[in-house]
């Protein structure tokens, strides 16, 4: 499956430095390995970039510098989802895709290939910060809030910078094959597959004042009492509405139903008290969910975690004391791979 790749990084002034870094050291890790990855970087000027740590970025040239290429990549910056993006960035994706086997945004470098056009009707994600603005800026894009990366055709995006590590193993892995891969994630220390999807990083919700004071009342009320036993009738009752009526309201105004936005306020609460270091059945109960067992069924459901692994995974940056080293986390670490290999040939470690 050896395969050359001539990868051009597409960079701008506030880009953000670990969007492009993070992916580099992948693909330069695979070439220590046997790939053969070509790195390049352009702006649309030819001359070095400002990035977001206001360390500058040096480049081989300008989009028409290059010929074809196997890869594009679009990095995000802040600034991208909050201002117009640029037509000389727009222009230099345009003229460049058609040179390209596949394009490639990481985090919000989707607004770019967004702009450009080269996401509609296509299945797209970005950071969760900004996966509603994209969907509602760009209705003619298929949005997938919560996924890691997506890949439809020869468009690929991703959420978060982390993720954007991810995909670029992925892209080694879909180039190499497994076996290489693993070894790179084994020398950087990454998963093969992170576990869960992008919402167990989310923050909890946020909703801006709703017009309808009975919808108001009946916001704030389950905000601030998740515990209680709320239904759809009994939140009619609250207001004096009728079921329907208050399906209306939430539907309109919160893009929702009364039961998921009470389920997604339990939700944020439990999060909240689970990254606060407090135990399963307690966070269930003060959070609404009634048992554990609920509050599980929906963690999977939602976040595709446990409650007892996003506690662990966002308690604290402290690492276990157990008897296995933290590493074993990320799936068999290179030095415990060798400390097996060792025994398994009857020398001691």
């Amino acid at each position: 499956m050896q395969h050359d790749g001539f990868v051009a990084f597409l960079v701008f002034d506030g880009v953000t430095m670990l969007d492009v870094a993070g992916p580099a050291e992948v693909f330069t890790e695979a070439n220590k390995l046997g790939a053969s990855y070509t790195l390049k970087y352009i702006s649309v000027s030819g001359k070095p970039v400002s990035t977001s740590i206001g360390l500058p970025a040096g480049v081989d040239g300008r989009p028409g510098d290059i010929g074809n290429l196997d890869t594009l990549i679009v990095p995000g910056a802040d600034h991208l989802p909050c201002s117009p993006i640029a037509t000389e960035l727009v222009e230099a994706v345009q003229s460049i895709q058609g040179r390209s086997r596949r394009v490639v945004a990481i985090c919000t470098g989707a607004f770019v290939l967004a702009a450009a056009g080269l996401l509609d009707q296509r299945r797209a994600t970005t950071h969760w910060q900004h996966t509603r603005l994209l969907a509602a800026a760009h209705p003619e894009i298929r949005v997938q809030p919560d996924a890691l990366f997506v890949e439809d055709g020869n468009v690929l995006t991703s959420a978060g910078v982390s993720a954007g590590i991810d995909l670029a193993l992925a892209l080694v892995e879909k180039d190499h094959g497994p076996a290489l891969a693993r070894e790179v994630a084994q020398k950087l220390v990454l998963f093969m597959q992170r576990p869960g999807g992008q919402s167990q990083f989310s923050a909890p919700l946020s909703v801006e004042k709703p017009k309808n004071q009975p919808l108001r009342e009946a916001v704030e009320l389950i905000s601030a009492h998740p515990e209680q036993n709320h239904t759809s009738g009994s939140i009619a009752r609250m207001v004096g509405l009728s079921p329907r009526q208050v399906a209306r309201l939430f539907a309109t105004e919160l893009q929702t139903s009364p039961t998921k936005f009470v389920e997604q306020v339990r939700l944020d609460r439990a999060k909240a008290l689970l990254a606060g270091g407090q135990g399963i059945a307690k966070t269930a109960a003060v959070a609404g969910f009634g048992s554990s067992e609920s509050m599980r069924r929906i963690f999977n459901q939602r976040l595709s975690v446990s409650p007892s692994e996003y506690r662990a995974r966002f308690h604290s940056t402290m690492a276990r004391t157990d008897d296995r080293v933290a590493l074993d986390d990320v799936g068999n670490a290179s030095e415990n791979i060798k400390d097996d290999e060792r025994r398994n040939q009857g020398l001691e470690a």
